[in-house]
């Protein structure tokens, strides 16, 4: 892949001006010499990049701009360009056509489907469905990066500090509870696979065949497949009957896989509100990222006065 002089990417917030960088940038894959793009339409959803579905005579295809100072969040993109790679070959992401570089923009097949509800994928049906599809996830060969929801909670706390972000007064507090979790699962070694860690509802699209895909590895890496687990259930907000199912479809039945991933939520929920801490120090975004991180620092607090909570520190 041959690299090009880099786009800056703050020239796409203009309004009047994204289609036209959209069709710079498609200009410079090299699988698209000499075709033309007939439409470029930009697509909903996501926080820090940018999507277009870039249509041509031939097919639709979809170009992600990925977002300024996303590396401060520890995104690599020939990482995520690797991930979405073995992710394709294996059916579970759109195919990969090309990465632009330097800048690490992604062009990938566009598949014509619909973001499935939250309550959807709480249905059995479903779970069963994801849990094999995590099984597959995780079953796919190795990286060379490693991800740890604990080590990114220290990486985005540090950096937050060092920006002046505004932390919640009981943070401290929070954190050495956090240390305790990390202690206790540290008891169980763990075989390191390739996860995607960011399982938010519309990181899903199901095609017309009704079949699932998995968008979006920015943040994939080598780590503890129960954070996956954990991270789907905490951001879809399953019941307990419901983790059973999604455990049981995924192969986990014991009651320490049960209590991985009970705890495994409150590092999930934990990493989400220090993502929203660190994006209110660094992002120009028109988002209300303090209120993000509120939303999640209130449901870890939740999940601590869980009862069951010292049963699980003892079973995992």
């Amino acid at each position: 892949m041959a690299g090009d002089a880099a786009v800056p990417v703050s020239d796409l917030y203009d309004a009047g001006h994204g289609s036209a960088v959209a069709a710079a940038l498609f200009a410079r894959v090299p699988q698209f010499a000499g075709i033309q793009a007939q439409q470029i339409t930009a697509l909903r959803g996501g926080i820090t990049n940018t999507n277009y579905r870039i249509t041509t005579a031939a097919a639709d295809f979809v170009l992600r701009i990925a977002g300024e100072r996303t590396d401060t969040l520890g995104i690599d993109r020939r990482v995520e360009y690797a991930a979405s790679c073995s992710a394709a070959a294996a059916g579970i992401a759109p195919g990969v056509v090309h990465m632009i570089e330097p800048e690490g923009y992604l062009v990938t097949d566009f598949i014509a489907g619909r973001m499935p509800l939250p309550e959807e994928l709480r249905s059995a049906l479903w779970l069963d469905t994801i849990g094999a599809l995590l099984r597959r996830v995780h079953a796919l060969p190795a990286l060379g990066a490693r991800f740890s929801g604990f080590e990114v909670v220290r990486t985005y706390t540090g950096l937050a500090r060092a920006g002046g972000a505004e932390f919640p007064v009981n943070f401290d507090t929070l954190r050495a509870r956090l240390d305790v979790l990390e202690h206790a699962l540290a008891r169980r070694a763990f075989v390191e696979r390739l996860c995607h860690n960011d399982l938010l509802n519309g990181n899903f699209l199901v095609d017309a065949q009704e079949r699932l895909f998995v968008l979006d590895w920015e943040y994939a890496g080598m780590g503890d497949p129960f954070f996956d687990l954990g991270n789907f259930s905490a951001h879809h907000e399953l019941l307990p009957a419901h983790d059973l199912q999604l455990l049981a479809a995924y192969g986990a039945t014991d009651t320490a896989d049960l209590a991985r991933l009970n705890l495994m939520k409150i590092v999930s929920d934990f990493r989400e509100a220090m993502w929203g801490v660190l994006q209110s120090a660094i992002s120009g975004l028109d988002f209300d990222f303090r209120e993000y991180a509120s939303t999640y620092f209130g449901r870890v607090e939740l999940r601590l006065q869980d009862p069951a909570l010292p049963a699980w520190l003892a079973q995992v």
